[in-house]
């Protein structure tokens, strides 16, 4: 069984990268079991509260996700031609400390997809998350990217994704990221 974990980087009810996600686990292949997670409860980052309290429990429940998973995409909105900062704080957080990187992100595999009401689906985004999980050492799978672009014509207002062609294109990029995920996990 390949384990794949969906994290949206929206904190947004009706987000499209959250129905995105959502939608990439009704289309997960057999043979792969596909968990979700969010960034609601994640604080802005903060060292002193770190050195205090140590990580929060939400961050912690998060990081313990990412480590029972095989594989992670990150399903991540664009803002300002960059990434979201508040996906940006939760990763900063999963960081920390600085001796868990290597547990959390260390040669696991990573993909990136992400909606947006603009042209380009996220590209922009995307790219900007590259030096991100370079730095963190994640195995950056780099097969397919899934942009999903005008996606207020695509989502209902409940973000529920209607469009089947765009459907269709999901359920091939989970199946290729779990496919690649399950070859890794071989070795």
């Amino acid at each position: 069984m390949t384990k794949l974990l969906g994290i949206s980087g929206s904190l947004r009810r009706a987000s499209f990268n959250t129905g995105l996600l959502n939608a990439a686990k009704a289309v997960a292949p057999e043979g792969v079991e596909f968990d979700t997670a969010t960034l609601h409860g994640i604080p802005l980052y903060d060292g002193d509260v770190e050195a205090e309290s140590g990580v929060p429990a939400p961050v912690e429940a998060l990081k313990q996700k990412i480590i029972a998973a095989n594989g992670v995409i990150l399903f991540t909105p664009e803002y300002n031609n960059s990434v979201p900062g508040v996906f940006k704080n939760a990763i900063d957080w999963l960081s920390r400390p600085a001796a868990d990187i290597r547990k959390v992100f260390g040669g696991r595999p990573f993909a990136l997809a992400g909606a947006s009401p603009g042209n380009f689906g996220t590209i922009l985004s995307q790219n900007a998350w590259l030096s991100v999980m370079r730095t963190l050492g994640a195995e950056l799978w780099s097969g397919k990217r899934l942009m999903v672009p005008k996606a207020a014509t695509l989502f209902d207002g409940q973000g529920q994704l209607t469009d089947e062609q765009t459907r269709e294109r999901l359920r091939g990029f989970v199946k290729a990221f779990a496919d690649y995920v399950a070859a890794v996990k071989a070795y």
